[in-house]
Parts: C-alpha cells; sequence; structure tokens
C-alpha cells in the first residue's frame, strides 16, 4: 500500500473514532497535534519575539499592553500566563502590579527557556515562575489564580473547550479570563490584502528570521481554523464564564476576549 493510501486509511480510522482535529489546513490525530505544535515552537523559539516584531511591524506590543491595560492588575495580584513562554505578557504585568507575582505555563520547553533567560536578564526572576504544562491539564490547584491570560495560544491547543475549562477552574471567584487571539476575518476592504499577506508574505518571512518557512505556514493557517470572535465567545460562556465579551483590534486582525468566574 503506498503512503498516501496508508495516510488516508489512518485518516479516516481516526475520523470514525471522533480523534481527528486540525493542524493548519491538515486533519491530523489528536494525539499527534500536541507534538507537533511542540515542534513548531521548538524550531522558533529562540527568534519568535523578534519574529513578531517583523510581521506585526511591532503592533502586537500594542494589542499586549492593550491586554494588561484591560487586566488592570492590581498589587499583589497572582497572575497565570499560559502559553506565554517567552514571558511578553508576564513581565508586563510584573511592571503593571505592585507586589505581583506570575506563574508561565507553557508546554514548550524551549520556549520557557527563552522566558527564564529574560527574566534573569531583566530582574523579574523573582516574581516570575515558569513550569512546563498542558492547558487542558493545568498543574494547579482550583481557585488558585486572580486572572488567566492566554496570548496567541489557544488556537494551537487541541481541544480548546478543555482549556476553558481548566481555566474556570482554577481562577478565583471573582477571577478574571482574557484571552487575545488572531480572529480569522478582518473588515471586508482588507480580507483579500490580509490573506495575501499571510500566506505569500508571513512563511516566506518566517524562513528568512527563523530559518523555518514550514512553521510560519502552519501558524497562517491555524488562524484561519480558529472560530470567529462571535463562536469564540460563546465557548467561553460555555465553559462557564459570566460577563463574557470581546473588543476587535486594528480592523479586526486580532480579539481580545474577557470573561469572570462569578
Amino acid at each position: 500500500m503506498s503512503s498516501d493510501k496508508t495516510e488516508t486509511t489512518k485518516t479516516a480510522a481516526n475520523a470514525a473514532d471522533g480523534s481527528t482535529t486540525h493542524f493548519g489546513f491538515k486533519t491530523v490525530a489528536e494525539s499527534e497535534k500536541a507534538s507537533m505544535v511542540r515542534g513548531v515552537f521548538n524550531s522558533v523559539a529562540d527568534r519568535y519575539d523578534v519574529m513578531n516584531d517583523f510581521m506585526s511591524a511591532g503592533v502586537h506590543r500594542l494589542w499586549k499592553d492593550s491586554l494588561i491595560n484591560s487586566l488592570n492588575p492590581r498589587a499583589n495580584m497572582r497572575l497565570l500566563d499560559v502559553a506565554g513562554g517567552t514571558g511578553d505578557i508576564a513581565f508586563r504585568f510584573l511592571d503593571a502590579s505592585e507586589g505581583g507575582e506570575v506563574t508561565v505555563c507553557d508546554i514548550n520547553a524551549e520556549m520557557l527557556r527563552v522566558g527564564k533567560h529574560r527574566a534573569e536578564e531583566q530582574g523579574y526572576a523573582g516574581r516570575a515562575e515558569f513550569v512546563c504544562g498542558d492547558a487542558q491539564k493545568l498543574p494547579f490547584e482550583d481557585c488558585s489564580m486572580d486572572a488567566y491570560t492566554i496570548a496567541f495560544g489557544i488556537r494551537n491547543v487541541t481541544r480548546i473547550h478543555e482549556a476553558l475549562a481548566e481555566a474556570y477552574r482554577v481562577l478565583k471567584p471573582g477571577g478574571r479570563f482574557l484571552c487575545l487571539e488572531f480572529s480569522p476575518v478582518v473588515v471586508p476592504i482588507l480580507q483579500k490584502a490580509y490573506d495575501s499577506y499571510s500566506f505569500n508574505v508571513i512563511p516566506k518571512m518566517g524562513g528568512i528570521i527563523t530559518k523555518d518557512e514550514d512553521s510560519y505556514q502552519y501558524l497562517v493557517e491555524s488562524i484561519r481554523r480558529f472560530p470567529v470572535p462571535d463562536k469564540f465567545a460563546a465557548m467561553i460562556s460555555d465553559a462557564g464564564f459570566s460577563r463574557v465579551g470581546y473588543r476587535t483590534m486594528s480592523a479586526g486582525v486580532v480579539a481580545l476576549h474577557t470573561g469572570v468566574r462569578i
């Protein structure tokens, strides 16, 4: 049997028991996705933040600042930042919260390595801990966090509904959930240009800056597979959160989703 036929047979078998998911535009077994995503970020970890600056022309910094402004950190707050290995959200939070502490939880050890190094260099090490863990099975106690943030990470999770349930579980009553994520749709007048830039420029840019074009092809495709903001907001509500809402930025390129555990 040819390799193509073998792959087709495997995909059909996985589909029959409901265990397939997407990896970009590919259909893969659920059991394979986490390791495939891990491979993407292992490859680009050291140049990840540099690439973010180039592909967004630095605007990602404003989006992250907006998340922190919406959180409005108070003194001595405890934040869980998921999928934030390099520390971009964590360090912004620490700057804004007097006496605050942050736990960065990421499934990717290479991203955490970069974050730990940055924390040591920039003087955050005493207030930040870095934990390798899965968003779907967080290694933290119930009702232990004041806030939960995840920026540009939830679309890489195999079972998004499980990650949302875990976010709800670890938050204290009154705790806030904030998720910054790309949207698959922008204002109609810009959609064609947005798609052209995404598919024709970003992967090639990734190849030059990180030496890995394929990983950025996946990341572009993963945005198109992520739910539109209204649908994702409904998923957040289904997980038990109250006061669910979102606002889009940069003509719809990203959405900031919020919710509260009552």
